[in-house]
């Protein structure tokens, strides 16, 4: 049986929302050639729509490259340690880079991540989250570019973020009630 939900945003939000992106970063990022770095599984549609935009926005020199890394085994709450899966493939020593990833809630996997990709030394490193649960962080972190800001502690599903493995072909971001 399929499980209830509440629609947080919709797709047409979500579309104005990645327009609103692309044009802050491709301002940012003109004249440059940044790597965008996505954190896979969830992100993978979000990076493939921003990557888009961006191209719209006149921004067509970015090169892309993904990681998988490993924070909740296989439950839905916080291991205690975040491992690299799958690392990148490009050297971004000297480089501009942006992570981007799908959702941040207690932080601790983009705070590994940053520190992670800082021991590569890029020229600059910032952070993007299409959703950014900020009432369940636990350690402090700056984001760069958020998408949205959660209230509360919803479990979503939708636009790439899954429950269990389900739900990622949603064209809108839904709370599983």
């Amino acid at each position: 049986m399929a499980s209830r939900t509440n629609i947080l945003y919709t797709q047409a939000q979500i579309k104005q929302r990645v327009t609103e992106l692309a044009k802050q970063i491709s301002n940012e990022y003109k004249g440059k050639n940044p790597i965008f770095i996505g954190i896979l599984k969830g992100s993978f549609i979000f990076f493939a729509d921003l990557i888009r935009e961006l191209y719209k926005q006149g921004l067509t020199d970015v090169e892309v490259d993904f990681m998988t890394i490993s924070s909740y085994g296989k439950s839905t709450t916080y291991s205690g340690a975040s491992t690299v899966v799958s690392d990148i493939t490009k050297d971004i020593k000297g480089r501009d880079v942006l992570v981007v990833e799908d959702i941040i809630d207690t932080g601790h996997t983009l705070v590994f991540v940053k520190k992670y990709l800082a021991e590569k030394k890029p020229k600059s490193l910032k952070m993007l989250t299409f959703l950014d649960k900020i009432e369940k962080r636990e350690i402090k972190m700056d984001v760069d570019y958020v998408g949205f800001t959660l209230k509360g502690k919803p479990w979503v599903e939708g636009y790439g973020l899954d429950g269990g493995e389900y739900g990622r072909g949603r064209p809108d971001i839904a709370e599983k009630i």
